[in-house]
């Protein structure tokens, strides 16, 4: 079977990648899963012109090939403007890689894999969309409008899955909508994954938080909550892995709260690094707004990290009363007052750490795409020859 994955997802040309493409985040790690589990995979994405950011891989898979779309502004009013110019001239694109394909994926929301859904529906193909953030979230006209579509049409051979989890299903309205978790790790990588070794009284503290640095992650909580934990505690510090459209006000954010001494911005780095950095921390924070299957919380607490986080989405699931503290209110104080409980709490912190681990040794991406390749074939029948299944490579570094 031959799957095309429609995303909006940016690519950068390298000519060290195997496909000649490579991109951020957890995207490489989980199209290198997905096409192990099909005869042929395309990954149909924009193109982007400018130089290479860092902490990039390479997309790459069994038998998996990239085509490419002209490239959109990130977000934002020009995006939308630019789109009724982008849609005629890449429009055609879209439709004969789906019409050559057997079954099509597209990860939402984006316009672009809005896009993708629109056309296997018109060409009555197989399709798979996964719901990467927030389900149920109708915030915008267009989140209210991909709810209702994908609530319509799932069912048959539409397979809709919402990234998360909870005790009840998606959707009250459809169920055929069910759970998948997000993860990048895969079996190989546990061994190799960075020694960690819990804080301990008299030790100065680490904290840490990994993700876009963009308003709905609240770093700002966490950046004021370590102002309020210094008072008492004057060695603790924060590293802060990411980089977004927030990052010149936080940077402003650190210098009027006089804590430069205290605070690492460290950029997009490679997945390698970011382990790593975590590995040698104490804590991880994430005083989210919103939150989908949080991957860097997940990653954090492979590592062998309590969390602190907010009980949105997954993250009850995910951290519960053993591995972390869940906040319910996404406040500074409200940050400030967990890592105290968890300093009182030495003795239960090693505790924690193992409890984490335990936890996210379930989420392995070979176990994602299992999951995924069940449900598939549930509805589609045999996705690829028998051959058996590849193993899922780690991809620590990047190609930069």
């Amino acid at each position: 079977m031959k799957l095309v994955v429609i995303s909006h997802k940016d690519s950068w040309l390298d000519n060290r990648s195997p496909s000649g493409f490579v991109t951020t985040g957890g995207f490489p790690q989980q199209m290198q899963a997905l096409a192990g589990l099909f005869d042929e995979t395309v990954l149909l994405v924009p193109r982007i012109a400018s130089p290479v950011p860092q902490g990039v891989a390479p997309l790459a898979g069994h038998n998996l090939t990239v085509q490419t779309l002209e490239a959109l502004p990130e977000r934002g009013w020009r995006r939308k403007a630019i789109m009724w110019r982008w849609l005629p001239a890449n429009l055609p694109r879209i439709w004969r890689a789906v019409r050559a394909a057997d079954a099509v994926h597209t990860p939402v929301p984006g316009d672009v894999g809005t896009i993708g859904i629109l056309v296997a529906l018109a060409q009555r193909k197989p399709l798979f969309v996964r719901h990467c953030s927030l389900w149920g979230q109708t915030n915008t006209l267009t989140a209210r409008f991909l709810l209702w579509l994908l609530e319509r049409v799932a069912g048959g051979r539409n397979v809709v899955m919402a990234t998360g989890a909870a005790g009840a299903p998606p959707s009250r309205f459809n169920p055929a909508i069910r759970w998948i978790f997000s993860t990048s790790l895969t079996e190989a990588e546990w061994p190799a994954l960075p020694p960690h070794a819990p804080w301990r009284a008299g030790q100065p503290l680490r904290l840490v938080t990994v993700g876009r640095l963009e308003p709905i992650k609240n770093t700002a909580a966490t950046l004021y909550a370590l102002a309020e934990i210094q008072k008492a505690y004057p060695q603790v510090s924060l590293d802060v892995v990411g980089d977004g459209s927030c990052l010149a006000s936080l940077k402003q954010l650190v210098r009027f709260l006089g804590l430069e001494a205290s605070v690492t911005f460290h950029g997009s780095v490679h997945r390698r690094r970011v382990l790593e950095i975590v590995a040698g921390d104490h804590v991880f924070v994430l005083p989210s707004f919103v939150e989908g299957f949080p991957k860097a919380a997940l990653e954090a607490m492979a590592c062998g990290l309590p969390v602190v986080a907010t009980a949105v989405s997954a993250l009850p699931h995910l951290v519960g009363t053993k591995n972390g503290i869940l906040l319910e209110t996404p406040t500074a104080g409200a940050v400030a007052r967990a890592i105290r409980e968890l300093l009182a709490g030495e003795s239960s912190l090693a505790q924690m750490s193992a409890g984490a681990q335990s936890t996210a040794r379930h989420y392995t991406l070979e176990r994602w795409r299992d999951t995924i390749g069940e449900r598939l074939a549930e509805s589609w029948g045999p996705l690829r020859q028998p051959a058996g299944r590849e193993p899922v490579a780690p991809m620590f570094s990047g190609v930069t």
